[in-house]
């Protein structure tokens, strides 16, 4: 059987995908993936939602602190030693992910519902209308 390597010439996902992403040694670092998130806004709330697949729920870490949104995971593949025969390719990644959205002050950490099932993290943020500061003119005296 002739395979074509997913890193040749005509692999054109990674033509396009890592244009511009610093190589060593011919090789994509490969400690740091980065899952695809969609937001979708409603009348009421808005939703994002991460593709985490084959992240643990364990490893799976949301954090809300002064109106910033964090979702942090770690993604960990089997140690290949434990396994038997020679590894040929290993195109399955491991490392960790952060990202962060700006939600704003008045929302709190109660506010946030979480969910994750089958590899997908769902959040839903409630719109909240942020108070605006009022401006006071200071008398000169």
């Amino acid at each position: 059987m002739n395979i074509i390597p997913r890193d040749s010439s005509f692999d054109l996902d990674r033509i396009f995908n890592h244009f511009g992403v610093p190589f060593s040694n011919g090789e994509i670092d490969n400690s740091f993936f980065s899952p695809k998130v969609d937001i979708t806004d409603h009348e009421d709330r808005f939703e994002i939602c991460a593709e985490l697949a084959g992240v643990d729920k364990d490893n799976v870490t949301v954090s809300l602190e002064n109106g910033l949104l964090t979702i942090e995971a770690k993604m960990e593949t089997e140690n290949s030693e434990k396994k038997k025969g020679k590894v040929i390719r290993k195109e399955r990644h491991s490392g960790s992910f952060l990202r962060s959205f700006q939600v704003g002050t008045g929302v709190a950490e109660a506010d946030v519902s979480a969910s994750f099932k089958d590899g997908l993290l769902k959040l839903t943020i409630p719109k909240v209308e942020e108070s605006v500061p009022l401006k006071k003119q200071i008398e000169i005296q």
